[in-house]
């Protein structure tokens, strides 16, 4: 396999002097709700407000100080682009992000808040490939994807290894997926610790093209999607993919009312901001498609990154 458990012991080593051990909350309130014992990890208070960082950090300090002095670079419009700046700013190195023009403005101030060098570009998957193409001809950067890359899938993986050695006797953990980065993480890090645990992901209704390439045996690329999830539209990874196929017991989606009532409940009863991505995930319990009444259940918030100005619930 591409990415091994000790890929993943590994990079909790290189990124622990960088990253914050995030710390796991439950709540009465969710639990009777949903009659599992649910235990939050809260990824939405990792540094860049996501797990991204995780990833980001191990990618960076992965590299030799000669392939380092190079840089980084990537195309994001999102957490990942924030997560690579802050782990190359720490490490003294120029990262190169391109980012689409459309992204919104919190997301490219953020970015060059963290020392990013943005380069602009149409907001299409083929001008952000080109693009990044040309930027690292011209700069010699290494390139970090933000899913289908080993190291970032092996720093995604260090979250369960946190959580399950402050909750080690859960029965089942679930990740929200996308392009399947932590949900690949994740899964390794989790069956090779606890021998029987289940690993389920959550994905949006709308944007479920994980869940049919999983069905299908291939993957199925994502197609104009529309949730509110917007971490969650990217199409699943190479490297990520048969990992999944192997180590994830089912992907279950979660409809665009389910995610809105789920980050709802998160915010007023839990007092914690998370982001429609990260609710995905107490959306499975929430609507209850599978039985997992009286189990044990972590529940990884993947970040809390919120549009305050556009929140699902405002009229």
């Amino acid at each position: 396999m591409s990415v091994s458990f000790r890929d993943i012991q590994q990079a909790a080593e290189r990124i622990k002097p960088y990253i914050h051990h995030t710390p796991v909350l439950t709540n009465e309130s969710l639990n009777r709700q949903v009659g599992v014992q649910v235990f939050l990890k809260c990824e939405n208070l990792q540094k860049v407000g996501a797990f991204k960082f995780r990833g980001a950090c191990n990618a960076v300090y992965s590299l030799s100080d000669e392939e380092a002095a190079h840089g980084v670079c990537t195309h994001s419009s999102g957490n990942h682009a924030q997560a690579l700046a802050l782990a190359a700013k720490m490490r003294g190195i120029p990262a190169y992000i391109v980012m689409p023009s459309n992204a919104p403005l919190v997301k490219k101030n953020a970015v060059a808040g963290y020392g990013g060098q943005i380069t602009f570009c149409e907001p299409t998957l083929e001008a952000r490939e080109s693009t990044l193409d040309r930027v690292r001809l011209d700069t010699g950067a290494n390139v970090v994807h933000p899913y289908n890359d080993e190291r970032v899938i092996a720093g995604q993986g260090t979250a369960v290894l946190e959580l399950l050695e402050d909750v080690p006797d859960l029965d089942v953990i679930i990740a929200p997926v996308g392009g399947g980065g932590l949900l690949s993480g994740t899964s390794i890090a989790a069956t090779e610790t606890k021998k029987g645990i289940r690993v389920i992901a959550g994905e949006p209704e709308m944007a479920d093209d994980a869940f049919r390439s999983v069905k299908a045996g291939k993957i199925i690329p994502s197609t104009n999607p529309k949730s509110m999830a917007d971490g969650l539209l990217s199409s699943l990874g190479q490297i990520n993919f048969p990992i999944i196929q192997d180590r994830v017991e089912q992907i279950v989606t979660v409809s665009e009312t389910g995610i809105t009532e789920a980050m709802k409940f998160i915010w007023e009863r839990a007092k914690i901001i998370i982001e429609p991505s990260a609710a995905v995930a107490v959306g499975v319990l929430w609507e209850k498609k599978i039985d997992l009444s009286g189990l044990k259940v972590g529940v990884i918030l993947s970040g809390g990154n919120v549009d305050l100005e556009k929140l699902p619930w405002q009229p």
